[in-house]
């Protein structure tokens, strides 16, 4: 007796949420499809019902999770500084990507650096513009607003969105190769700090911000 269509989508959301899962946390090419149905509670053989391959399904993964991220929210959020500043304060928090169940994709752009696998790379650059896309989005509206201390440029906002984006992968790389706790926290710290005052926000208003997240 053949599965209904119901039960197909529901065996083919558990395959997309366990590996949503593993991919964000692990990468690529540290998970195997057979970590990934076991996962899901399901036979390796029903892998295949679903998806045609695990590049298929990585595919999916990060095009269904994008607009779930930090970075989607940038653009639905309020239009204020302290909404922004909150968001990069709490981006790059590994405690917290280590215990939440539905990890953001924005973690593949620390999770695929260096991959070689040609449609990985693609979907990193494709992760990579959307999120510097909605990033300068809210740049250029807050500016408008005179919520920033620079102009509109789109020019000069878009080497600010790669420097951010940078800076918080950059960060995260490091500090995920680090084996002593306090400096993985302490670079960052240092990242997120600068990147606040790259925004315009006071050195006291910063220091009050990572004081408070400490409490």
């Amino acid at each position: 007796m053949p599965y209904s269509a119901t039960h197909k989508a529901s065996s083919r959301e558990r395959i997309l949420t366990s590996a949503t899962e593993l991919f964000c946390r692990y990468g690529f090419n540290k998970v195997s499809i057979g970590q990934i149905m076991k996962l899901a509670k399901m036979t390796h053989g029903a892998f295949y019902a679903h998806f045609e391959s695990k590049e298929a399904l990585y595919r999916a993964s990060i095009s269904e999770t994008l607009k779930h991220s930090r970075a989607a929210r940038l653009v639905k959020g309020p239009l204020s500084v302290k909404h922004l500043t909150a968001l990069v304060a709490n981006y790059c928090n590994l405690r917290e990507l280590e215990r939440k169940s539905k990890p953001g994709p924005e973690n593949v752009l620390f999770n695929e650096l260096g991959n070689d696998n040609a449609e990985i790379k693609v979907l990193f650059e494709a992760s990579y513009l959307r999120m510097k896309k909605m990033l300068e989005t809210r740049l250029i509206a807050l500016s408008r607003l005179k919520k920033l201390p620079f102009e509109p440029n789109r020019e000069a906002i878009a080497e600010k969105s790669r420097a951010i984006l940078a800076s918080l992968v950059g960060a995260v790389a490091i500090a995920r190769s680090l084996p002593d706790e306090q400096e993985r926290m302490s670079v960052l710290e240092a990242a997120q700090k600068q990147i606040l005052l790259t925004l315009g926000v006071d050195d006291r208003e910063v220091n009050q911000l990572f004081e408070s997240a400490v409490r």
